[in-house]
C-alpha cells in the first residue's frame, strides 16, 4: 500500500523563456472539430491565444514539473510503484482513451504520455501539458469511482491538454501584465519579440468556466469512445457534490461542482451515447 500523505513544500518556480508572435503577424488557423452525422460533441476552434506560447517549450517546462513531483513523491514514499493495482487499472483506462486524443490536437500522437498515482487524502488529478497525468488515491478511494467514472475524470483532464488551455491561461495572463505600451511596442517591431514568459506552477491554474465546459464535453466524448459510459459523467458529479457538502475536495476548488454542469452533460449525452455503444460492441 503506498502511504496516504499530502505533498508537502512547495513546487520551485520554473522560469521557461518563450517568444511571442508579433500581433501583427497572421496566427496560424486552429483545426476545427466537427463531427460527422451528427455525433460526438462540438467545442469549435481552441483559442488563438495560445499560439502566443510554443507549445514545445511549455510541454518541456510541464515535464520538468512532473519530474519534479515525482521526486518528491518517492521520497515521501507516496509514488506508487508500477505493479501497484490501481495504477494498473490507471494505465489500462488511459491506454483506451488515448488513441483517441489526436482527433482534438493531432501533436498529441507524440506526446509520451505517463500516468502515475500519488498516495495522498486529496480528492484530485490532472493531466498536464504533453501527456503528464497524476491521480491522487482520495480521489480513487473517497468517491469509489467506477472505471466509467475514473475515465470521466481523466478523460475531462486529458481534454484540458488537448485543448491546450493552459498555454492559453499563460498567455491571457502575459498579454495583462505586459501592458498596452509594451503591446504597442511589440506591434510596432512587427517581428518576434522576448516578451512572454511561460512561467508560474503549471499545477496550480485554475480554468475559465468556459474551458471547464470545453473539458466536461471533450472528456465525454473520449470516454464514450473508449467504451466507458459517458452517463457515469452524471453519477461523477453527483459524488462529487455529495463530498462538497462537509469538505469540498480539492478538485472542486478549480472545478466547480453544480446542477448546471450537469444539466450540460445530459444535453450532451445523446451526442456521444452512440460512439459508446459502437465501443462496446466491438470489445
Amino acid at each position: 500500500m503506498i502511504g496516504e500523505r499530502k505533498i508537502s513544500g512547495a513546487m520551485g518556480m520554473i522560469r521557461a523563456l518563450a517568444l511571442a508572435a508579433s500581433l501583427m503577424v497572421s496566427l496560424p488557423a486552429a483545426a476545427e472539430v466537427r463531427s460527422p452525422a451528427g455525433e460526438g460533441v462540438d467545442v469549435g476552434k481552441p483559442s488563438m491565444l495560445r499560439n502566443l506560447v510554443p507549445a514545445e517549450q511549455i510541454e518541456r517546462v510541464a515535464a520538468l514539473q512532473y519530474n519534479d513531483l515525482k521526486r518528491q513523491a518517492a521520497a515521501q514514499k507516496a509514488l506508487a510503484g508500477d505493479n501497484h493495482p490501481q495504477v494498473r487499472r490507471l494505465r489500462a483506462i488511459a491506454a483506451r482513451i488515448t488513441p483517441h486524443v489526436a482527433r482534438f490536437n493531432p501533436r498529441a500522437k507524440r506526446w509520451k504520455w505517463e500516468i502515475n498515482l500519488i498516495g495522498s487524502n486529496q480528492v484530485n488529478a490532472f493531466c498536464m501539458p504533453g501527456g503528464k497525468i497524476v491521480f491522487f488515491s482520495g480521489i480513487l478511494d473517497t468517491l469509489k469511482l467506477t472505471d466509467d467514472e475514473v475515465a470521466m475524470v481523466m478523460g475531462h483532464e486529458i481534454a484540458h491538454a488537448l485543448r491546450e488551455h493552459a498555454r492559453s491561461r499563460i498567455a491571457k495572463s502575459e498579454l495583462t501584465q505586459l501592458g498596452s505600451v509594451v503591446l504597442g511596442q511589440i506591434v510596432g517591431k512587427g517581428r518576434y519579440a522576448d516578451a512572454f514568459y511561460a512561467g508560474g506552477n503549471l499545477l496550480t491554474l485554475k480554468f475559465s468556466r468556459n474551458e471547464e465546459t470545453e473539458a466536461d464535453l471533450v472528456g465525454l466524448e473520449l470516454a464514450a469512445r473508449a467504451g466507458y459510459d459517458p452517463r457515469a459523467g452524471i453519477t461523477l458529479w453527483q459524488k462529487m457534490g455529495k463530498a462538497s457538502r462537509s469538505a469540498p475536495p480539492q478538485w472542486l476548488s478549480t472545478h466547480p461542482s453544480g446542477s448546471n454542469r450537469i444539466k450540460e452533460i445530459e444535453r450532451n449525452i445523446p451526442a456521444v451515447l452512440p460512439l459508446y455503444q459502437r465501443a462496446d460492441d466491438r470489445r
